[in-house]
């Protein structure tokens, strides 16, 4: 098992009350990241999943709350959205609020917190600290997502396999393989940064 780099940066702290204190800051603040992330929203006519940034911000936070605050941090997020705070993507063809938990868009969303918890899984394994295993750990969690997102569109919302794959996987792979290669190099980046300064001193 490795640290993750929320849990060392906040190992610092003075008492086991700032550390706590500190690690809650941080769920709250991925949370919140992502609800943010929901606005910069982009619906697409053939299909009632919006482009969004979400799926990155859910794995980068993940990988750096580690598996249970970062499964944490997602389920605070979808009670935010059921409590009928606006943090699900604007779109005016899908519903509000809880609502949005039937919709079409539900799969994706329900499998947020497993998705975290994957990619934090696998960063308290040490995935994180080097790119290529960093893609390797946010594409099982982007996995998730897209398995979530899939499955509820051919089973609950009845479109089948193949027309389920073609609105909610093909139109997005390409695009979020791309954001994914990106995502994937800001962990080992934030491990040299916060290693610099040890290094430096040897």
């Amino acid at each position: 098992m490795y640290s993750t780099l929320l849990a060392l940066v906040t190992a610092r702290a003075d008492s086991r009350a700032l550390r706590i204190a500190e690690r809650a800051g941080a769920v709250a603040f991925i949370t919140a990241l992502t609800a943010v992330a929901a606005q910069v929203s982009l619906p697409l006519p053939f299909t009632p999943v919006p482009f969004t940034f979400q799926p990155m911000i859910v794995l980068l936070g993940g990988a750096l709350l580690g598996s249970r605050l970062g499964l944490a941090s997602q389920v605070a997020y979808l009670a935010l959205g059921v409590a009928g705070l606006p943090v699900f993507a604007a779109s005016p063809g899908l519903p509000p609020g809880v609502a949005r938990l039937l919709g079409p868009t539900a799969g994706y969303l329900l499998s947020y917190p497993l998705a975290a918890f994957t990619a934090g899984w696998l960063a308290e394994r040490g995935f994180d600290r080097r790119y290529l295993t960093s893609v390797i750990a946010m594409g099982c969690g982007l996995a998730v997502v897209f398995a979530g997102g899939v499955a509820w569109l051919s089973i609950v919302w009845s479109r089948g396999v193949a027309g389920a794959l073609a609105v909610g996987f093909t139109p997005f792979i390409v695009a979020d393989a791309l954001k994914l290669l990106v995502a994937a190099g800001c962990m080992p980046a934030l491990w040299w940064l916060v290693d610099r300064p040890n290094t430096s001193r040897n």
